[in-house]
C-alpha cells in the first residue's frame, strides 16, 4: 500500500499535530491501552480496546472456524442469511460484496432492514433446507436482530420441524449475552463467543467479521496475516511515524475537523467501494458526539470542483490497476482541496484497511478530544421507539402525527413554509449554508435498486444546487451507523425523512417456537421512524418527514 497526502494551506497545522502526536507518545499509549489518551474516566474505554488484539485473538480460532465451514458445506448448506445491525452486519456485507462467493462455499445475504417486504423477500428467496441462519449481535438483545431471529426460527420450524430447526441456526455474540442463553436452549448448531472487550463498530477483524468471511470462501489465514502487517505499521512512532499511515491519517482528519473541514468524502475504486459503508459507521459513531463530529460521506456523486465547498477533505482509496476516478481526483487536487490518497495492491488488503481506519479513528478522537468508544445518543431514538411500541400494545395504534399538508398522495410533516410538493424541499433547505451544512436523506423504505437510484438522483440534485455534503441511509440500518452523529454533532444537518405505506405486513412472534404475536415488522419500522424523528427534534435538529404513500418511485419523481 502506498500513501500520500496534500493539505495545502493547512500543512503547518498538520505538521504541528503530527509533532504533538509524537511528543505526547500517543501511539505508544494507545497500544498500552491507556484510557487517558481520550478521557480521565475509563468508563466505556478500558473494556473497549480489545480491537487492538483482534487479529491475534481471532487467529487462534482459525482452525475452529475452518472446521465449522467444512462441516456446514458437507451438510449441504449452500446459502447463509446473516441477521444483525451495525457492526454485526456491515463487515460481513463488505466481505460478500468485495470477494463474491468462492465455488462450493455459502452465498451470504445480510438482513438489516425491518421493512416487512425485505423480510418476506428473504423468506421466499432462500430455501430453509439449504440455508444457514446466522444471528449476530454483541449485546444479544438488539430488537431488530431478535425480531429477525424469532421470525425465521418459526418459519424454519414450520417447514423443517422441531428436530431439524436448531441445526440451521448459528449465533455470534458476547459471552453471557441473552442470545447465548437462547441459542443454548434452542440447540443452535454452533455458538461463537467473541472477545467481549471489542465494541461493535471495531469488530470487523473479530469473529463477527471473520466467521462470515470464511463462509463465503475468503482465505482467512492469509487475510489475517496481511491485517497483522498493518497492526505492526500502526506501532511505528518517533522517527518512523511517517510510515504509520493510520496515525498520520487520523491526525490530519482530526486537525482539519477542528477547523470545520469536517465532511470526510470518500472516493473509492468501484470494486472496493463496499468498504465505504463500514468506514461510515466507524467514523460517524465514534466522532459524532458532544457537539462535534466528522461526517463521513459515502457514495456521493463525484462532481467537478465547483460543486464542493471549503468543508471537504477527500479520501481516495484506489486499487492499483484501476484509474476510474484518477482524472476527477486530479481536478479536485488542482483546485486545492485537501486529499488523502491510498493505493492498494489487491483486494485482500481489505483487512489492512479495516485495522488502518480503526486506528486512524482512535487518533482522530485524541486530536478532537472525543471519546470514540461510547454512543451517548444512540439510545435516545430506541427509548422513544420503545415507548411508541408500548403505546401500540396498550392502545392498538401508534401515535398519529398531523400533516402540515397533503398533495398528490404525499403527506408532509414538520414546520414547512411552502404548502406545495413542488416547492417543499426548496423551502426546507432555503437557509442551508454551503461550507457548513449537510443534508441527510433517511429512507424508511424497502431499499430496492429502483428506490436507491431515485434517492441518489435526488441526493445529487441537492448536492449540486446547494453545494453541500449529502448522505443517504436506509432505516433502521443507519440508526446503528450515522444515527449517533445526527443527534450528537454540531447540529448543522438538515434531515429529510421518507416513509411509505406498507402493502403486506408480517407478524413478529413474541417468542421462538410460539405462535403468539403482539407486534408486526410494519409497526416496528414505523415506530423506529417516529422515534428517530422525535429524537432529532429533541436535539433541536431541522427535520421534515415525507410520507410517499403507496407509489414510492412516482412520489419521489414529484419531489
Amino acid at each position: 500500500m502506498s500513501f500520500k497526502y496534500s493539505v495545502g494551506e493547512n500543512s503547518k497545522l498538520v505538521d504541528e499535530t503530527i509533532k504533538k502526536l509524537g511528543e505526547e507518545n500517543v501511539v505508544e499509549r494507545i497500544w498500552k491501552k491507556d484510557h487517558t489518551v481520550w478521557s480521565n474516566d475509563p468508563t466505556e474505554i478500558s473494556n473497549r480496546l480489545g480491537w487492538l488484539d483482534s487479529v491475534d485473538v481471532t487467529g487462534r480460532s482459525v482452525k475452529e472456524i475452518n472446521e465449522f465451514v467444512d462441516e456446514v458445506r458437507e451438510a449441504g448448506f449452500t446459502h447463509a442469511l446473516l441477521m444483525g445491525m451495525g457492526g454485526s452486519s456491515l463487515a460481513p456485507e463488505v466481505f460478500r460484496l468485495t470477494f463474491g462467493v468462492k465455488e462450493g462455499y455459502l452465498d451470504l445475504s445480510v438482513l438489516d432492514s425491518t421493512h416487512p417486504e425485505v423480510v418476506m423477500d428473504y423468506a421466499k428467496k432462500l430455501n430453509p433446507a439449504t440455508t444457514l441462519y446466522i444471528v449476530s449481535t454483541k449485546s444479544g438483545g438488539t430488537v431488530e436482530t431478535f425480531s429477525f431471529m424469532k421470525f425465521f426460527y418459526n418459519y424454519v420450524l414450520h417447514i423443517l420441524g422441531n428436530e431439524e430447526v436448531g441445526k440451521h441456526f448459528v449465533a455470534i455474540t458476547d459471552p453471557g449475552s441473552g442470545l447465548q442463553k437462547v441459542a443454548e436452549e434452542l440447540k443452535f448448531r454452533k455458538i461463537f463467543l467473541n472477545d467481549p472487550n471489542i465494541g461493535g463498530r471495531f469488530s470487523a477483524l473479530s469473529l463477527f467479521g471473520i466467521v462470515p468471511a470464511a463462509l463465503v470462501g475468503v482465505d482467512i489465514e492469509k487475510f489475517l496475516s496481511l491485517a497483522k502487517d498493518e497492526t505492526l505499521n500502526c506501532k511505528k512512532s518517533g522517527k518512523e511515524i511517517s510510515q504509520n499511515v493510520a496515525a498520520i491519517a487520523g491526525a490530519i482528519i482530526g486537525a482539519l475537523g477542528n477547523k470545520g473541514i469536517d465532511k470526510l468524502t470518500y472516493i473509492i475504486s468501484p470494486k472496493f467501494s463496499y468498504i465505504g459503508a463500514w468506514i461510515e459507521q466507524l467514523i460517524a459513531e465514534s466522532t459524532g458526539k458532544i457537539g462535534k463530529g466528522i461526517l463521513p460521506v459515502d457514495l456521493e456523486s463525484i462532481e467537478a470542483p465547483e460543486f464542493y465547498s471549503s468543508d471537504r477533505l477527500f479520501v481516495y482509496i484506489k486499487l492499483k490497476d484501476d484509474s476510474t476516478y484518477d482524472s476527477k481526483v486530479e481536478k479536485l487536487k488542482s483546485a486545492g482541496f485537501p486529499i488523502l490518497e491510498l493505493e492498494l495492491e489487491h483486494k485482500l488488503e481489505l483487512g489492512m484497511q479495516f485495522f488502518l481506519w480503526e486506528f486512524a479513528t482512535a487518533v482522530t478522537g485524541w486530536v478532537m478530544q472525543i471519546q470514540p468508544y461510547d454512543q451517548p445518543n444512540v439510545e435516545q431514538a430506541k427509548i422513544v421507539a420503545r415507548k411508541m411500541m408500548n403505546a401500540y400494545q396498550e392502545k392498538g395504534k401508534l401515535p398519529e402525527l398531523t400533516p402540515a399538508f397533503e398533495e398528490k398522495g404525499i403527506k408532509v410533516y414538520g414546520d414547512v413554509k411552502s404548502k406545495s410538493i413542488d416547492k417543499v424541499l426548496e423551502s426546507f433547505l432555503a437557509d442551508c449554508k454551503s461550507g457548513k451544512s449537510y443534508v441527510a436523506i433517511q429512507a424508511y423504505l424497502n431499499p430496492t435498486k429502483e428506490t436507491t437510484d431515485a434517492l441518489q438522483k435526488l441526493r445529487t440534485l441537492i448536492q449540486k444546487k446547494y453545494k453541500v455534503a449529502t448522505t443517504l441511509g436506509f432505516g433502521p440500518r443507519f440508526l446503528h451507523s450515522t444515527g449517533q452523529l445526527h443527534k450528537g454533532d454540531a447540529g448543522n444537518g438538515y434531515f429529510i425523512q421518507f416513509t411509505s405505506g406498507i402493502e403486506e405486513d408480517l407478524p413478529i412472534p413474541e417468542n421462538p417456537g410460539e405462535e403468539s404475536t403482539a407486534i408486526t415488522f410494519g409497526i416496528l419500522i414505523k415506530a423506529q421512524a417516529l422515534g428517530d424523528r422525535q429524537a432529532l427534534i429533541d436535539n433541536k435538529r431541522k427535520v421534515i418527514t415525507i410520507d410517499l404513500g403507496s407509489n414510492v418511485i412516482n412520489s419521489l419523481r414529484q419531489l
